[in-house]
């Protein structure tokens, strides 16, 4: 082992820099080049890069974002292009494997989520020896317990539900905070719970409007005249769809959920009589430094990455299982979402809490 790449593709996440550090000090450790390629896969196309030796990276543990840029929109396989003033799609993963190969590089190292690493995944069955790193707020990749970035991202929207605490009961209303998550419910539960709120929405259990409201007359009745709802960015009613911010033609995933907190404001505030304000978190969730714990589990990654690719450990990505970093199979890994159980113990720790979901 001689020389590795490292990319990271998808949304910018707290802890990204937290991994590639930890690459390039191990790497170097094991006298290994690191060849960093810019904005995901976008750069292994167009062949932009960096040469990353520690020097490079002394001082980003702390900081968020990425020193090496990110996308979610360059898919190598269906790479976007402008030909005669039109826009057009064509396969550019044969020019990732010239670069590749141009480099003499012995793997490369993935840092994503579930459209990212799904691409690793299908570079892997090309032949290309790849190493994948969990990235996502959602934390909804299936064969890790946790992907870095989530925890931070639980702290910020907890830390905004306790602002909200205090300006809800000043006044006497219902403050909604939308959260993100996608098609999972991670964020939205987790906040709730560290933050106290009175009613979570998520994907994975459709809601009642009514049953809602029902919750904010008893907490009325019982002088508790404000609440508090998490809602994410993807739950739906009973019956009924997510809410659709816009449709992004030509990315991986088109759809941009968004808007929940607004479609039922109006609502609540009709059926309780008190006034309802909402707050979208949007992108305070991805923004800023990581959290300590995000910082060492990113650290953690990173240098079971290196390790990995040493023992010759490709098509593997490192989970977290436990209290252990271990291997699994990239084709397991991105099988699917990893959602939050209806009847899990979360939940059922929230409900013994008197935390209603709608349903």
């Amino acid at each position: 082992m001689r020389r590795i790449g490292i990319l990271t593709g998808g949304g910018d996440c707290p802890g990204l820099n937290a991994v590639i550090r930890a690459v390039v000090k191990t790497a170097d450790e094991h006298g290994i080049e690191v060849i960093g390629f810019k904005d995901g896969f976008r750069g292994a196309v167009v062949n932009e890069y960096l040469r990353l030796t520690p020097a490079e990276v002394v001082g980003i543990l702390i900081k968020g974002g990425t020193i090496l840029g990110s996308t979610n929109r360059d898919n190598p396989f269906h790479f976007r292009m402008e030909k005669s003033g039109e826009t057009v799609y064509i396969d550019r993963s044969a020019d990732v494997i010239r670069n590749l190969h141009h480099h003499n590089l012995d793997c490369l190292i993935v840092i994503g989520g579930d459209g990212t690493l799904s691409c690793a995944r299908d570079f892997m069955r090309m032949g290309v020896k790849i190493i994948g790193v969990p990235k996502t707020i959602d934390n909804d990749l299936k064969a890790t317990d946790l992907t870095f970035g989530f925890m931070t991202a639980v702290d910020t929207a907890t830390d905004a539900l306790e602002k909200l605490h205090t300006t809800a009961e000043s006044h006497h209303r219902i403050m909604i905070l939308e959260v993100m998550g996608r098609y999972a419910g991670w964020i939205a539960l987790q906040s709730g719970i560290a933050g106290g709120a009175d009613v979570v929405l998520i994907p994975e259990i459709p809601f009642s409007l009514e049953q809602v409201a029902e919750k904010i007359r008893q907490r009325k009745e019982r002088g508790r005249s404000f609440s508090i709802v998490v809602v994410a960015e993807g739950a739906k009613p009973v019956g009924g769809e997510m809410t659709v911010s816009r449709v992004v033609q030509g990315s991986p995933d088109p759809v941009r959920l968004g808007g929940i907190g607004n479609s039922i404001s109006a609502a609540l505030e009709e059926l309780t009589g008190l006034e309802t304000r909402v707050t979208v978190l949007g992108h305070l969730q991805r923004g800023g430094k990581p959290s300590a714990y995000d910082r060492i589990l990113a650290s953690r990654y990173g240098v079971a990455a290196v390790e990995m690719a040493r023992r010759g450990a490709f098509g593997m990505m490192a989970a977290l299982q436990g209290t252990e970093i271990v291997a699994v199979p990239l084709e397991e890994a991105v099988d699917g979402l990893r959602k939050v159980s209806p009847t899990g113990q979360l939940v059922t720790t929230a409900r013994s809490l008197g935390i209603c979901f709608g349903a």
